[in-house]
């Protein structure tokens, strides 16, 4: 087994992705729950509750399509 191998930078963008949209798709159910007051003038269209949740599924993708893992079973597969 090889070690000190390299990580693809994919995964850190997807794991960063992920945590990112995490912490803004919580802030936007907890403006559901307790809705601020004083609101912005889009605030009915709830982007960060829309967005945070993209963000979240965009970076587990990246995260898991890119894990360590993954990759090392990659590649003990192909050699």
């Amino acid at each position: 087994m090889k070690s000190g191998g390299s990580l693809s930078i994919w995964f850190f963008i997807g794991v960063s992705l992920a945590v990112n949209g995490a912490v803004i798709f919580g802030t936007g159910i907890y403006e559901l729950v307790s809705p601020p007051e004083n609101r912005v003038v889009l605030y009915n269209l709830h982007a960060n509750v829309w967005w945070g949740g993209i963000l979240l599924i965009l970076g587990l993708f990246f995260s898991l399509r890119f894990s360590p893992a993954r990759e090392r079973a990659r590649m003990t597969g192909n050699s």
